[in-house]
């Protein structure tokens, strides 16, 4: 299978597409969507980020903006599939293909097996896109791949592919995800949940509101047009724009996964001593704007410090609102301590990891990964949590996240830890979580998507004795 992540390799040096006069009419949608595929693909930007610039750039809103978005961010989840797809109806390594015609051609594809977009309609519009944007050259070759992808629906072009394949292989290949990923599932999985899961990753994840404490409440949420959903108790969601809501706009509430609020509040919960809270790895400052609340409620205070400077000022930002709370942020090194050691009651260590826990909102995100990503991380994220161990007072109590399941960088990491140190002990975290049934993973916390709503976020609490 051709990996999406060459492209940047092979694509000219013209850079962005925006501005270039196509030299067919074309709709602005179609556009848009060409233009953010150039920039995920061939420069590794985010879709979360470039989709929203290109929409603004083009000026879409209402239904269009929504089609572009579609077209983006299901282009982006299936990506690696749609290139198979393609390969296997043209008879053709996408590598040997321009990368423009190849991103165009993904876009056709989705518009054929993952919209609505009726066939004639999807060929069409890609091959207007085609010659507008790369050249009367090859309108007949990408007109021909899509009629040749028009012979299956998807169902059965991943049956294709799927053929031969079994358990969690096939697993993935039928629900849109590498197969190594299909595999780390299928090791904490149920067998008959590894679908389940996989398929949730397909379905956007519904943005939720957090009521930071001290600053806002579920009920005022409530009041101003939100839904209580739980299962954080900090938790509302919000249909429609979250900045129409005045507590949002004023940095009182904001967005946020749910599973995120509850490894924050499981932390908060525990038994510690008094004293000052770290968040080792702030960025870009959610977690950190929740406890600030929450240690503000003990008349305690928080320090958040952040390694990469933009990402320290988001921080900065988030917790201006917190202004009676008074939380520190510093821009500093995680791993090169610039604070006092064994003075902190609790220590948040929310550690950079590959991100496979949350690949329902970053769709492009599970064609760029590859294990070696997983393997490349486990030290950074040992070396983290022997910093939060250090930074812990005698009794203090060190909460070790990560956005992902993968056992590599969640039980393994903490399991290597503790066999390294003498100084630490395993504290029960789903007893700290009830309104949360099946996540227990032993003493640890795994949450899941399709079983709780939430992004996959693992959980390990420990406590440093003297």
């Amino acid at each position: 299978m051709a990996e999406s992540q060459h492209r940047s390799q092979h694509r000219s040096n013209s850079g962005s597409h925006r501005g270039r006069r196509p030299k067919r009419t074309i709709d602005k949608v179609r556009l848009a969507a060409f233009e953010a595929m150039s920039e995920i693909t061939g420069q590794g930007a985010y879709a979360n980020l470039v989709g929203p610039a290109v929409i603004n750039h083009h000026q879409l809103s209402g239904r269009d903006a929504a089609l572009a978005t579609e077209l983006i961010n299901g282009t982006c989840r299936a990506l690696g599939t749609y290139e198979m797809i393609i390969e296997e109806a043209s008879g053709r390594d996408t590598r040997d293909l321009d990368p423009d015609v190849v991103d165009v051609l993904c876009l056709g594809t989705h518009q054929l097996l993952g919209m609505r977009t009726p066939p004639h309609a999807a060929i069409d519009t890609t091959v207007n896109l085609a010659g507008a944007v790369v050249g009367e050259r090859v309108v007949g070759l990408v007109n021909a791949i899509l009629r040749k992808i028009t012979r299956h629906d998807l169902d059965g072009w991943t049956s294709i592919l799927a053929e031969g394949l079994t358990g969690a292989d096939e697993l993935a290949v039928r629900h849109l995800h590498p197969r190594w990923i299909g595999h780390a599932y299928a090791d904490l999985l149920p067998a008959e949940e590894v679908g389940p899961a996989l398929a949730a990753n397909n379905v956007a994840a519904v943005p939720t509101l957090v009521a930071r404490p001290g600053l806002s409440t579920v009920e005022e949420l409530v009041t101003a047009g939100a839904t209580a959903t739980g299962p954080s108790p900090y938790a509302a969601s919000y249909k429609g724009n979250p900045a129409d809501l005045l507590a949002v706009r004023e940095g009182r509430a904001a967005v946020q996964d749910a599973g995120s609020q509850l490894v924050a509040t499981a932390l908060a919960r525990a038994e510690a001593p008094d004293g000052w809270w770290l968040d080792l790895c702030a960025g870009p400052g959610g977690k950190a704007g929740l406890l600030t609340g929450l240690a503000a409620e003990r008349d305690e205070r928080l320090l958040a410090v952040e390694v990469a400077p933009h990402r320290a000022d988001l921080v900065a930002r988030t917790l201006r609102a917190h202004v009676t709370a008074r939380p520190v942020t510093i821009c500093a090194d995680g791993t090169r301590p610039a604070w006092p050691q064994g003075r902190f009651a609790r220590v948040m260590a929310d550690v950079p990891c590959s991100g496979l826990g949350a690949l329902r909102r970053r769709p492009e995100s599970r064609w760029r990964r590859t294990p070696d990503d997983v393997t490349d991380l486990i030290r950074l994220q040992q070396d983290l949590l022997h910093s939060a161990v250090e930074a812990a007072q005698p009794g203090g109590v060190i909460a070790y996240v990560t956005c992902s399941p993968h056992a590599d960088e969640t039980a393994g990491v903490v399991e290597a830890v503790l066999a390294e140190r003498s100084d630490l002990e395993l504290i029960d975290a789903p007893s700290l979580l009830p309104e949360v049934t099946d996540a227990a993973l032993g003493w640890y916390v795994q949450l899941w998507p399709h079983r709780h709503g939430t992004d996959a976020m693992f959980l390990a609490l420990l406590r440093r004795r003297s």
